[in-house]
């Protein structure tokens, strides 16, 4: 599964980038995330649904010094295109 996600409040500026990068690794999704200019953090995440569930979780806390607000999600039942997460990248 795939999950697309937008994630506001304090979370620029914070290391949150970092802090879903390192999460997600050690959860062992593929995917990315970048900071978007509304100040919104955007994510993309492959792996079982329990998996994404799980780093899910974690946006909605967010590091210490963020204030997450609200994490909207989109859910994609449909594999991601072979090779196209090889690894989680931070863009």
């Amino acid at each position: 599964m795939t999950a697309r996600v937008f994630i506001s409040g304090f979370v620029q500026g914070v290391g949150f980038r970092q802090f879903i990068k390192r999460s997600a690794v050690n959860i062992g999704l593929t995917g990315w995330v970048r900071n978007l200019p509304d100040n919104r953090v955007e994510a993309v995440f492959a792996g079982s649904k329990e998996q994404i569930e799980k780093i899910l979780s974690i946006c909605e806390k967010g590091p210490f010094l963020s204030e997450v607000k609200n994490v909207v999600r989109e859910w994609k039942e449909n594999p991601p295109v072979p090779g196209e997460f090889k690894d989680f990248k931070i863009l």
